[in-house]
């Protein structure tokens, strides 16, 4: 009962295809690639910018009264 054989795959298939469609169905295939290559290209350009340096990051003083300014102590 728990394992499924090639038989119960083709009637699953038959019935998706006639539910959807081929046409239905190359769409969506086509729209699956699409995301999977635009996903690997992302990937790709995360990690050729994350070679860059980091940028440094600076920390200036504002003048205006409704800022605080707290540090940040650990116990020791």
């Amino acid at each position: 009962m728990g394992s499924l054989s090639i038989w119960h795959w083709l009637i699953v298939l038959v019935i998706v295809v006639l539910v959807f469609g081929t046409k239905k169905l190359k769409n969506v295939g086509t729209d699956l690639g699409s995301a999977v290559k635009g996903f690997k290209d992302g990937m790709k350009d995360g990690a050729a910018s994350s070679d860059a340096p980091p940028q440094q990051v600076t920390t200036t003083k504002a003048n205006d009264a409704n800022t605080v300014d707290v540090e940040a102590k650990t116990k020791g």
